[in-house]
């Protein structure tokens, strides 16, 4: 049986929340679970965070037993120093860092036009 620590969807329509679960690869996204590890609140609270929670030592067991992450839990994984970063997430920051440099150049170039 091959098992995979993925994401469960739960919550409702534009207010998803998220399980981070044990389950057979070839069961449903929200099928029966073999065990919940933790959960993940992809929407900021109000000081701007998003929430995880993980049962780290059941996380290592699973993991050591030979369960394989998907990549939603890969990167949450890694960024909670259980696995090694992925080289993708360092790639996807970098992208985004230079998006928003490109899109505040451009706001000062447009102000600075506007103010001559």
């Amino acid at each position: 049986m091959v098992v995979a620590i993925r994401l469960a969807l739960h919550g409702c329509r534009h207010r998803p929340f998220y399980h981070i679960v044990v389950s057979n690869k070839r069961s449903k996204r929200n099928g029966l679970p073999i065990e919940q590890v933790g959960s993940f609140d992809p929407l900021p609270n109000k000081n701007n965070e998003k929430l995880v929670a993980l049962n780290i030592e059941r996380i290592k067991y699973w993991l050591g037993v030979g369960a394989q992450p998907t990549k939603p839990v890969i990167s949450l994984l890694s960024m909670a120093g259980i696995l090694p970063i992925h080289p993708r997430i360092k790639y996807e920051a970098s992208r985004k860092l230079m998006a928003k440099s490109n899109a505040a150049t451009e706001e000062t170039e447009q102000e600075q036009e506007t103010n001559e």
